[in-house]
């Protein structure tokens, strides 16, 4: 097969003068870029580069052949002073050079001689570089010791000083220490009047207390002989080391200040007085005024916040949670415009009803037993997986099928890029398939349905695709844009079409990505691991992820210290596209969050600490409200029954998709309350928890600790395990129901018609009936009907057929009834017999 020059230059990215001077040289005739060239040419010019390379080029005239490195290393060292004296931090800088040879064309190694000569001369450089370090921290030493001794002799001679003066102030004549006093009031009264003097403005006041001081100074004060006081000894001794100060602390009353107050979305009562520079009860009694009873720690609402702000005289600035975030996040991600982009691989996510074959079609493609390993046969967990097929690689999302994981479906079509509707063919469209199509259509994502279960003779995907039609997705067959391919996961036919639809599909969008730039994604699942800690799985959107790289996602951050593709192999990295499994988070992330690697790990804690905050804040101002309305809801009623439930799952996705569906169960008496709910095994803590709470602990794929067992045991906490969540909501539901109790239900038991009435002196009127429906018992209420309106409600005196007493008549059979204490009844009027029964309440699920 024969090509030209110009499409073998494009194959090999070579520039095309320098291909034809190549294949010129290795004897190749060649004219121009439209010549061809044959495989033996090609095989030619190969051997020619060989050869070119192998025997290598001798250097031009004046190239250098010997090149030499300097690195400078910087280090500090610390040296402990003495006592009373400071640390000192000595830098220790060692310069380093190293000389490289270039060989010559033979490829000879540096002689013995010169390699001895520079390792001499590298030990020599570093040996003198210590000395140097060595002398200048002996130097800094001796000069912290000299200061240390001339500090300690200069206390000493304070001390000595102190002494002396204090010795012979004791021996002053009693006028002496006066006049000592009278001489530093005088010195005082003088430089306070010169001080008045040369202030460019003074008031009245401060002009007579400087005519008061000067009179004093100029009369002297009278001093009464005798021993003279502490005070005055403590005058004499200090008197020159005095300074007055006459600065007035007093200033001109200024304008109200007004200040602009940044208020986020939900803020607390002392933070908001803290940033009006108001104490916290004045603030409380304008939200009083306003309505709102709050205390100082309570948050409150930016609306709330802005009319209090308002009223005090201040200025609002709204400003939303992502302001604060959005430097931060320049700061944290950077930007690289010049990145390479490439084709990535499509991600697709499987989506269908329960047991439509989701998992059987993704195991026969992946060759594993996925469905093996599912509890009750179905997904529970969001699993990512990516194939390599003959035309490409293809990352798949496995999404459960049980409609309570209805928002993890949701979660995986906005991460698709194509779905994969999966209808079974004996089955056609149910609720969970229409569902999957409202989320696909949400989030604007093609389609490609597979129809499955094509090996049973029942299956018509005929019929699959008419019921389509119904929730507006078109086949190709009847002129729309949706594929649809017949598949069997148990003989594969189908299979190879259905990657063949799906890629087809990808290169019509056109997929791209990034790959030479930090890496962005988005959280798969996650869950806490013993031994482990958190432990995430990332989808790769773009970029690169690295192992060692800092990643933060929602209020977490941390450092990839390994990875792990879906098999568990640990890699390296993972480009666009490929989910993995990484370790080193500081916390469990949210299903969905976002992934960014970051370039500023401490711009990205603070990000971190930031979203931490709010969400904090969020969640306390979401259950204040939650307790307000309760309380609202339930004045003047009586005292409602209430079901404590604590929730821990194994990954953060179950988590959130059971704690919803519990959340649904319809109960006007019985609330249903989240005491907690997060991820991981049950310690010791949460059987305390419960233990105060009163609360039921249910473990869907986590158990109790060792120790948290025991402690179970002790206090006699019920916990309730699961693996499968149709069995968790059936025990809820039926625990509900225990707190509903009984209520009572009428049940028609039978209707007879009158035809005739007869008097009897014995039971009065007598009613000739026949039995229309059910049956008549002689134990049981009746009621009497005219114009299908009860008239009269009592119970039999009398059931008879012909002459014979008896306990029940049947339909379709005639007999006598005497209702007691009753001979109003007239022929045409029903007799309705009813029994009272009890029956459990009962509470479904919505989910």
């Amino acid at each position: 097969m024969s090509t030209t020059v110009k499409d073998f230059a494009k194959e090999l990215n070579r520039p095309l003068d320098e291909l034809l001077g190549q294949l010129k040289e290795a004897g190749v005739s060649v004219k121009d870029a439209a010549s061809a060239i044959t495989g033996e040419d090609k095989l030619a010019l190969l051997t020619y580069l060989k050869q070119k390379t192998r025997a290598g080029t001798t250097p031009a005239a004046g190239e250098p052949k010997r090149i030499t490195l300097k690195r400078k290393e910087t280090s500090e060292i610390k040296l402990g002073a003495g006592r009373g004296a400071t640390a000192k931090t000595v830098s220790v800088v060692v310069q380093k050079r190293r000389t490289y040879v270039k060989r010559d064309a033979a490829g000879e190694e540096l002689s013995a001689a010169e390699a001895a000569e520079a390792a001499k001369e590298q030990a020599e450089r570093e040996a003198t570089a210590h000395a140097a370090a060595a002398a200048e921290a002996k130097r800094h030493q001796d000069e912290a010791e000299k200061r240390m001794r001339e500090d300690e002799e200069a206390r000493k001679r304070a001390a000595l000083e102190a002494q002396k003066l204090l010795s012979e102030t004791a021996k002053l004549a009693p006028t002496d220490p006066a006049r000592i006093e009278a001489e530093a009031q005088r010195k005082r009264a003088e430089e306070n009047l010169r001080r008045s003097i040369e202030r460019p403005a003074q008031t009245k006041e401060e002009r007579e207390r400087a005519h008061r001081e000067s009179n004093i100074a100029s009369r002297g004060k009278a001093i009464r002989p005798g021993r003279p006081d502490r005070k005055t000894r403590r005058a004499a001794i200090a008197a020159s080391n005095i300074q007055v100060d006459t600065q007035h602390a007093f200033e001109k009353p200024v304008a109200p200040q007004v200040r602009e107050i940044e208020i986020p979305e939900f803020i607390m009562v002392g933070e908001l007085a803290n940033r009006m520079a108001v104490k916290s009860i004045e603030l409380i009694k304008v939200l009083m005024g306003m309505g709102v009873m709050v205390t100082i720690n309570q948050s409150i609402d930016q609306t709330t916040a802005q009319l209090a702000i308002e009223e005090m005289g201040h200025k609002a600035k709204p400003v939303k949670a992502s302001d604060a975030e959005e430097s931060l996040i320049q700061a944290v991600t950077g930007e690289n415009k010049d990145a390479l982009t490439t084709l990535r691989a499509p991600i697709v996510t499987v989506m269908g009803h329960v047991d439509h074959g989701k998992t059987s079609l993704l195991d026969y493609i992946r060759k594993t037993r996925v469905a093996a390993g599912e509890a009750g046969g179905i997904t529970q967990h969001i699993g990512a997986y990516h194939v390599q097929t003959p035309k490409g690689v293809i990352t798949f999302l496995d999404t459960p099928g049980h409609a309570a994981f209805t928002r993890m479906r949701a979660r995986g079509a906005q991460l698709t890029d194509i779905v994969i509707l999966v209808v079974a063919g004996d089955d056609s469209v149910m609720p969970q398939t229409k569902e999957a199509i409202q989320h696909a259509k949400a989030a604007k994502v093609p389609m490609v349905v597979a129809v499955t279960k094509m090996d049973k003779h029942e299956a018509n995907a005929d019929k699959v695709k008419n019921d389509l039609l119904k929730e507006e997705v078109v086949a190709e067959d009847f002129g729309g844009e949706v594929q649809v391919v017949p598949v069997s996961a148990q003989t594969g036919n189908g299979v190879a079409e259905l990657l063949e639809a799906v890629l087809l599909q990808a290169e019509v969008l056109e997929l791209k990505a990034a790959i030479d730039t930090p890496a962005k994604g988005a959280i798969i699942e996650s869950s806490l691991e013993k031994g482990r800690g958190a432990v995430a799985t990332i989808l790769v959107r773009s970029g690169t992820l690295h192992q060692g790289d800092v990643i933060l996602t929602g209020p977490h951050f941390g450092r990839v210290r390994a990875m792990f593709d879906e098999a568990g192999k640990p890699v390296k990295e993972a480009g666009p596209s490929i989910p993995v499994q990484v370790l080193g988070l500081s916390g469990v992330p949210d299903a969905g969050d976002d992934v960014v690697v970051v370039a500023d790990e401490r711009k990205a804690r603070e990000l971190a600490e930031i979203r931490l905050v709010r969400q904090r804040e969020t969640k306390l101002a979401h259950n204040q409200a939650v307790r307000m309305e309760q309380v609202f809801a339930r004045m003047g009623e009586g005292t409602s029954k209430t079901l404590n439930l604590m929730v821990r799952a194994d990954v953060q996705g179950s988590m959130e998709a059971i704690t919803e569906a519990l959340r649904k169960l319809p109960s006007a008496e019985v609330r249903v309350v989240i005491v907690s709910a997060t991820v991981g095994g049950i310690t010791e803590s949460d059987v305390d928890l419960a233990l105060a709470s009163k609360a039921i602990i249910i473990g869907f794929n986590a158990r109790a600790e060792a120790t948290a067992r025991k402690r179970l045991q002790e206090a006699g906490v019920d916990v309730r395990y699961y693996s499968i969540i149709y069995e968790l909501i059936d025990d809820v539901s039926s625990a509900i129901q225990g707190l509903l109790g009984m209520e009572i239900r009428e049940q028609i038991v039978g209707t007879a018609e009158v035809r005739d009435v007869f008097r009897s002196s014995k039971f009065g009127a007598i009613a000739g009936c026949l039995v229309m429906e059910g049956e008549v018992r002689r134990s049981l209420p009746v009621r009497v009907l005219r114009n299908n309106v009860v008239i009269f409600e009592g119970e039999l005196d009398s059931l008879r057929r012909f002459k014979d007493d008896v306990q029940k008549v049947e339909s379709g059979t005639e007999c006598g009834i005497g209702v007691k204490n009753y001979n109003d009844i007239k022929a045409g009027d029903s007799i309705e017999c009813f029994a009272k029964i009890e029956v459990q309440r009962k509470v479904s699920a919505t989910v």
